[in-house]
């Protein structure tokens, strides 16, 4: 079966509101977050115009790392609630015409799984081999046992583990795609105990699924064959995505398949109906967004396209994502978000004005939308936050959600040293409410631009973009989205003073539908002007 044989159709106007479960609404007063809390909250989210919510892992987990080690795969965290707790969000979500996108992690297990007891014992049984380990304890990693980091001493077994990222992380087998003679532990990806657990994770997709779960956002997607050798690697997880979508279109043909692959051209290639274009090392979009580094403190020295001091560059992220759209074709879709649980908040140090202009050039890329709880605020990242389960850096991420200006911010009725992070402390924190007061809120702005996506469809996640500004005059960014012969052009000036665009050919302005520019001499022009710190969305006809 064509591995692009079917592709869920809800997914081309879908706007995605991704949520950290522990910081959303927690329900029980006991200061976690939970499904019952995110439940009471669904017509907040779908009245801002997000139709699709994905949630950060909710499985059963001893939290060392969030959740993104899971310890049952099958079973709700108890502090998340029950499996009836569950079933009411589906029902909620279902009932309002949106859907579920759960956080699904493939490529590794907590040290806490049954599986992984199983498999630390010195006798051989069915998991012996459901983890990658070397055979013998005086392998402490590099030459001999490939890429990546090797635990020894741990449990009777004589064998290191390899850990995926954090120790208590032990990779689960998909084999290695060039396995070494030498080292019969390096197993191919047809062995017998590969393809054991290659059928159990597709067991377990089949049950959230057939619960009613309407697709996945899949963990590192891309990393769980390995290699010397990256490039094989890749080929051998094209060759297992491809495997996985034949029987996912034949049984599930309205299901989700989202990764975190960070390289759309090859994750749509693997078989995924959408991928992440972020923050992986070296990713233009950090570049654009937050400056060189993932985790870096912004202040006014950064180099970020949407700094206001005009030091930033766009071009090498617009030529990445044309790139990839031009390989892409109509297969699949790209996503680019505001952020997520992993990053710092886009809003550090930034101005309500300048998350306006962020968040207009997001909404109207080809792109599926995808905003990070929070975000339609301007939550910010606090500082010197102690780490919490393993986010060390990314904890200023993951704060409670503020909803209103009480001292707990309406996230729970614990006391707030019960909460499972503290609120941010600063004294103007944004909240919900007070931007559901004032029209023109950053809020109210997002609601705006879902709108507009919705009701003009070449603003949508497939038409085409052309920039109409010279790469060589990159303030302002001017761009022309078009479908069906509607015509949108988008303007957006990041710098503190009047910028004015010459456009590389005229366009005749029929609509402002948001923001503000003056249009130079008749309603034909060839020349856009834009106040500082600001964005404009004209219809053309």
């Amino acid at each position: 079966m064509d591995a692009h044989a079917c592709f869920p159709e809800w997914l081309r106007k879908t706007a995605i509101y991704q949520i950290f479960p522990a910081s959303f609404q927690d329900s029980n007063g006991d200061g976690i977050g939970d499904l019952r809390g995110i439940l009471s909250r669904l017509d907040y989210i779908r009245d801002l115009g997000f139709e699709t919510v994905w949630l950060s892992p909710i499985f059963a987990s001893p939290f060392q790392d969030a959740g993104y080690d899971v310890s049952d795969y099958r079973m709700i965290a108890p502090r998340y609630g029950t499996m009836a707790d569950f079933e009411a969000l589906i029902a909620g979500l279902h009932q309002r015409g949106m859907k579920l996108l759960l956080d699904f992690v493939p490529g590794h297990t907590s040290i806490r799984h049954p599986w992984f007891a199983e498999s630390s014992r010195h006798g051989r049984n069915p998991y012996s081999d459901r983890y990658v380990w070397t055979d013998t304890t005086f392998y402490c990693g590099g030459k001999g046992t490939g890429p990546g980091q090797f635990i020894n001493g741990h449990g009777e077994r004589d064998g290191n583990y390899l850990a995926n990222f954090f120790y208590f992380q032990p990779a689960l087998n998909y084999g290695y795609a060039d396995p070494d003679p030498g080292r019969p532990w390096q197993m191919p990806t047809d062995h017998s105990s590969v393809r054991s657990l290659k059928q159990e994770m597709f067991r377990i997709l089949r049950f959230w699924l057939d619960k009613g779960v309407d697709g996945f956002r899949v963990d590192m997607a891309a990393s769980l064959v390995k290699s010397n050798d990256p490039a094989k690697a890749r080929a051998a997880m094209i060759d297992f995505w491809h495997e996985v979508r034949q029987w996912w279109d034949r049984d599930y043909p309205e299901a989700a398949l989202i990764a975190e692959w960070s390289n759309p051209s090859e994750a749509i290639e693997a078989g995924f109906h959408v991928d992440f274009m972020i923050h992986f090392e070296g990713a233009s979009y950090m570049k654009v967004f937050r400056g060189e580094n993932k985790y870096t403190i912004f202040d006014r020295g950064d180099v970020s396209y949407f700094n206001p001091e005009g030091k930033g560059e766009l071009q090498t992220f617009l030529r990445e994502l044309q790139g990839h759209r031009a390989y892409i074709g109509n297969r699949g879709l790209i996503s680019i978000p505001t952020g997520n649980h992993d990053l710092p908040r886009y809003s550090r140090d930034r101005s309500e004005a300048e998350l306006k202009n962020i968040l207009t050039f997001l909404f109207t890329l080809p792109s599926v939308p995808t905003l990070y709880y929070g975000d339609e605020i301007g939550m910010r990242s606090p500082d010197d936050l102690p780490s919490k389960e393993g986010a060390y850096r990314r904890t200023g991420a993951r704060t409670p959600m503020q909803w209103d200006g009480t001292d707990g911010c309406g996230f729970s009725a614990a006391s707030e040293e019960d909460f499972y992070l503290p609120v941010d402390p600063s004294p103007d924190r944004p909240s919900v409410d007070a931007q559901l007061a004032r029209g023109d809120s950053l809020l109210h702005h997002t609601k705006r631009l879902i709108a507009l996506r919705s009701e003009y469809t070449e603003l949508g996640s497939e038409a085409p973009l052309r920039q109409l500004n010279a790469p060589n005059a990159p303030y302002p960014v001017v761009y022309l989205r078009e479908a069906n012969g509607s015509r949108t052009l988008i303007a957006v000036n990041p710098l503190r003073e009047t910028k004015t665009a010459k456009l590389t050919s005229p366009v005749t302005v029929k609509k402002v539908l948001l923001g503000e520019a003056r249009i130079a001499g008749a309603a034909t022009t060839a020349e856009i002007e834009l106040p500082p710190v600001s964005s404009a969305i004209l219809h053309l006809g």
